[in-house]
């Protein structure tokens, strides 16, 4: 379809919300995007009309559910360019994702003196389970640093490559500066080594065409909440020959074939990994916006979002003091930046008041912090609905909290 974007706009009812009086400008998509009225639709609709256990029941209702959530694991699969639908996981997200082939990859994968590979500029859900990973296995962490302009330095990664290396678990788009890394080189030199490697797409997902077979990712986890699905919902790409060869992360219910006190047989792939009741509601849900992406187009998605991050970017050079934290050369659609002295809290509370949601802070990623010698920033982070008028508004809010703090000093 073309980008039409006051059709996109009119498909989110939050959008017409007012904040302190004024229009809202929600700049916040990295940390969790707004939902087209059709996926909470969905929601309801299956609530109101399909709700029930699935895989386990014969009776109608069940059935349908089943279907609709089987349903929905082959449009994410196709989302993402998988092989099988027996290589796409739901989880609850990311984070859970990536708990998962810690706790499962390295309990069978790693033993004492194996190495990790990550980068400085992970989110911490892809630093701590490997550090609690580390908790129970003498492994080492290593890590690739990154540049001034917030770009990984590549030749610095095969240095860390040795015979003991089992993993390589790195971030495609950088939520703390936009940074798209170079993923596809990465997994071709890892692969060069026979090495896996995880992806973590939470932010690269929502924002350009994804594709396991060109990507050739082991293990690509993304959430939910951040491609205009609901929260409590994510999925875990993994190659079959790998799924099946970790053993199950959490016992129980849906993952079993059959237990006796004696033995248990775990479920086939992928309900191996998918104990408990499954959130059949969350993922027809999350398959409603992923049709609802389609429809638009990842690579009008793409086009959008980049113009509106050089526009942003040439707006926001007009701002005295301005420093931007992240200038890669290839970016994904989000800006964080720093505005003389003024602390980022405070600027993002006065943004606030003017209707503007902004991030400020450390972003989950304070190793990205600590290398730049700072202790947060203000992340303006733009999504499928986001306007260059918006921007407009965003910068004179900036100007204006530019004054406020002139005069009190």
């Amino acid at each position: 379809m073309n980008f039409d974007i006051q059709k996109i706009r009119a498909d989110f009812p939050i959008l017409q919300k007012k904040i302190y009086g004024k229009p809202l400008i929600y700049l916040d998509n990295a940390a969790t995007t707004q939902k087209p009225a059709c996926v909470v639709d969905k929601i309801c609709e299956n609530y109101y009309n399909n709700n029930a256990n699935i895989h386990r029941g014969v009776h109608f209702l069940s059935q349908i559910a089943t279907e609709a959530h089987e349903a929905a694991r082959e449009t994410i699969r196709a989302f993402i360019g998988a092989n099988s639908a027996n290589e796409v996981v739901f989880t609850r997200g990311s984070t859970e994702a990536i708990n998962l082939v810690a706790s499962s990859f390295g309990r069978s994968q790693c033993k004492d003196g194996d190495e990790i590979i990550l980068s400085q500029m992970e989110h911490h859900s892809n630093i701590v389970p490997w550090q609690l990973l580390q908790s129970e296995r003498d492994i080492r962490i290593k890590v690739i640093p990154i540049n001034s302009k917030g770009e990984l330095m590549l030749d610095e990664l095969d240095r860390l490559f040795t015979e003991k290396t089992k993993l390589v678990s790195v971030t495609h788009v950088s939520n703390a500066l936009g940074t798209v890394n170079p993923v596809k080189e990465i997994i071709r030199r890892a692969h060069e080594r026979d090495v896996p490697v995880l992806i973590d797409g939470a932010q690269s997902a929502p924002h350009f065409r994804i594709n396991m077979q060109e990507l050739d990712a082991d293990f690509y986890v993304f959430s939910g909440h951040k491609i205009y699905g609901p929260t409590g919902i994510g999925v875990l790409y993994g190659k079959e020959k790998w799924l099946d060869k970790i053993p199950p992360y959490q016992g129980g219910g849906e993952m079993i074939k059959r237990v006796t006190f004696e033995k248990t047989t775990f479920n086939d792939l992928p309900f191996k990994f998918e104990a408990g009741t499954p959130d059949y509601i969350g993922s027809t849900a999350l398959a409603e916006a992923l049709n609802y992406m389609q429809h638009i187009g990842m690579d009008a998605v793409e086009a959008h979002e980049q113009k509106l991050l050089q526009y942003a970017t040439s707006k926001l050079k007009e701002v005295e003091g301005i420093r931007f934290i992240g200038e890669a050369e290839k970016k994904s659609g989000l800006i964080s930046f720093l505005v003389g002295n003024i602390h980022p809290y405070d600027l993002g509370s006065i943004l606030d008041k003017l209707g503007i949601a902004v991030r400020t802070g450390h972003h989950c990623a304070d190793p990205v912090m600590q290398a730049f010698g700072i202790e947060g920033t203000v992340r303006a982070s733009f999504g499928i609905y986001n306007t260059e008028e918006e921007i407009d508004i965003l910068l004179a809010g900036i100007l204006r909290a530019q004054k406020m703090f002139n005069r009190s000093l």
